[in-house]
């Protein structure tokens, strides 16, 4: 049977041309486009945005991610639930008493996808890669409780042979460490410690380098439990079941497609018309309609992330902390929660999410509009007069939009500054924002939940997720000292120290701790949530 066309300009149909999207069948009944998927195994999933790429080792955006993650595996995975690690591409390992130094047994008869071995030293010159200058990754960092990571990553040591890395044969990898770290082994399964096929991006040049071609179809050797089969850009991505995965007699479904779909209302019509198995979002403004009339569809649940804004302390008004104070003092969170975003989300006064690991912050962001007047008549602009608009770039999503105007309208009537929103398609938006060519933008962070410290780090001085320009030598020097102190109640008390230089300098305006919230059609079976909202594809069926 016949799959549905998308639309002639790449997308799906939105409006009231969804609603008229059906087939029917030779029996005269009408089936919707997931039914039909269904019975070829395929689960429609929707993406929210055009990928930027799918090298697991350079994408920082959650639609690349969760493609990358279907494909590639390393040597532990995370359980759908509970995220506790599993083996992977590891069937064992062994750590040493002092908690330093970890062997890993890989699996026999490994392959890629396209039927190469895939051993020890695959993931050796994966994490070489990684850590090399010139390919210039963001994710480097998460490395660096590697022994001599870092050193190498900066160029301080050029000879990689120092770095904890060992193979010691074919299926058997060593990796030491500069200090214990208890969450070593669930940060594992993320896609920073996944290996890439270097192989096959020998054939497109220097491996080290970003921008090969090697993500494309045709291109693409992966080795998780699926495999890359079409991509139409700006319309959908579809992956299919990997034969050669070694755990490929649990993997259900036959392929998942996704569609890039940066307009919510759009997905959420797409979906209630029968074309996605799943939305990446659910626009705000339906929340409580599908609370009252189709509470099975809505899902809802706690995530590792927080929703912040930006500042370029270069830029001005940002270079006076003052101002960024003050309008970190003017969002009234407790009511954006409550009659805005309206998912469960839970007021963000400081950066790091209360509870990882015990850890709660002291520092905290009041809510104080006296205040706030105070500090900008301080800065020069009382009443908010003589300051020039501040514009707030953010990627196109309607959710963005809504709560961008919540604040543009509060900040209006109670300080008089005005606020110019300005969106941007994905792409366009992460380069503008990893050039720092913005004011103000709409930033989020999704992070392991595992320690404090996996937060923290991002506003060190050369992390590649701090965007924003702010550094300060205190909050770097804390942050070495918490990755070198085995006492948990020390590490803590350091940590309570930088959150407070973080919220007292306020290059971020944090605003909720995140919860996911999306749609899915009660024929999806197996599914779990987690923290991290990663998508057990491997163990889904469609019933």
């Amino acid at each position: 049977m016949k799959m549905l066309p998308f639309s002639p300009g790449g997308r799906l149909l939105a409006g009231a041309a969804i609603a008229t999207l059906l087939l029917t069948s030779g029996c005269g009944q009408r089936e919707t486009q997931i039914q039909i998927a269904a019975k070829q195994g395929i689960m429609i999933v929707g993406n929210g945005a055009e990928p930027s790429d799918l090298d697991p080792q350079t994408i920082t955006g959650i639609p690349e991610r969760n493609i990358t993650a279907a494909m590639f595996e390393g040597l532990t995975r995370n359980d759908p639930e509970t995220l506790e690690a599993l083996p992977g591409q590891a069937k064992s390992w062994a750590v040493t008493p002092d908690g330093l130094t970890y062997t890993f047994h890989l699996r026999e008869g490994l392959v890629w996808s396209d039927g190469t071995p895939l051993t020890a030293n695959d993931f050796y010159l994966s994490f070489r890669r990684l850590l090399s200058a010139s390919l210039g990754s963001d994710n480097s960092d998460q490395l660096y409780d590697v022994l001599n990571a870092e050193a190498y990553h900066k160029g301080r040591d050029k000879d990689f042979s120092k770095v904890g890395f060992r193979v010691i044969d074919d299926l058997t990898l060593e990796i030491r460490l500069e200090h214990p770290a208890s969450y070593l082994l669930k940060t594992l399964g993320s896609r920073t410690w996944v290996p890439v096929p270097l192989h096959v991006l020998e054939k497109f040049g220097d491996p080290l380098l970003p921008g090969s071609p090697w993500t494309r179809p045709g291109n693409l050797v992966c080795n998780g439990p699926f495999m890359l089969k079409e991509w139409k850009p700006n319309s959908y991505i579809e992956v299919e079941r990997n034969p050669r995965y070694w755990n490929k007699a649990t993997v259900k479904l036959h392929g998942i497609r996704f569609i890039p779909l940066e307009n919510q209302p759009a997905e959420e019509a797409a979906f209630r018309s029968g074309q996605l198995h799943k939305t990446e979002r659910v626009p705000l403004t339906k929340i409580a309609v599908y609370r009252r009339d189709n509470p099975e569809k809505l899902h809802i649940h706690p995530y590792s992330g927080v929703y912040y804004f930006s500042f370029n302390v270069n830029k001005a008004p940002f270079t006076d902390v003052r101002i960024r104070r003050a309008l970190a003092m003017a969002v009234d969170r407790e009511s954006l929660v409550r009659n805005v975003t309206l998912a469960g989300e839970i007021p963000a006064y400081h950066f790091t999410p209360e509870g990882i690991s015990g850890y709660v912050s002291k520092a905290r962001t009041k809510f104080d509009l006296d205040e706030a007047r105070r500090l900008l008549a301080e800065a020069g602009y009382p009443g908010g007069k003589g300051l020039p608009p501040i514009t707030l770039l953010y990627n196109t999503a309607e959710n963005h939009r809504i709560i961008a105007e919540a604040i543009q309208q509060s900040w209006k009537i109670e300080l008089g500054v005005d606020l110019r929103l300005e969106n941007q398609e994905w792409k366009v938006y992460l380069d503008n924002m990893q050039q720092e060519n913005y004011q103000m933008c709409r930033s989020g962070l999704i992070m392991d939940p595992y320690d404090p410290s996996q937060f923290l780090r991002v506003f060190t001085s050369d992390n590649g997720f701090n965007r924003t320009g702010w550094s300060d030598p205190e909050y770097d020097r804390l942050y070495d000292e918490v990755m070198n102190t085995a006492d948990d109640a020390k590490r803590m008390e350091l940590m309570q120290e930088m959150e407070k230089i973080l919220t007292d300098a306020m290059p971020i305006l944090p605003v909720y701790y995140y919860t996911n919230q999306y749609l899915m059609d009660p024929s999806v079976k197996g599914w779990a949530d987690n923290l991290l909202s990663l998508g057990p594809f491997e163990r889904v069926w469609l019933d």
